[in-house]
């Protein structure tokens, strides 16, 4: 499956597409375990603070991934201006 990082989750992983296998992510919740013990604490961090998209809409740790669905993993969101 592939997953589409952004921002400091891409900077932490060192590339915006990372494969990772089905069988590490049958759901939101396990595929971002499974991409902290690949990619460190930090990930795991700014990933469990962020949202996971799936197919276009965002979703929760129980949402269950096949290997067809478009994942994209993104950092929690700040800014603006007064």
């Amino acid at each position: 499956m592939k997953v589409r990082l952004f921002a400091a989750l891409r900077e932490i992983a060192g590339s915006s597409l990372v494969d990772v296998e089905p069988s590490d992510a049958a759901d939101a919740a396990s595929l971002v375990a499974a991409l902290s013990a690949r990619y460190g604490e930090e990930f795991g961090r700014v990933a469990r603070a962020g949202a996971v998209v799936v197919n276009g809409e965002r979703v929760g740790p129980g949402r269950r991934l096949g290997p067809a669905d478009d994942v994209t993993l993104l950092p929690p969101v700040s800014g603006g201006s007064a």
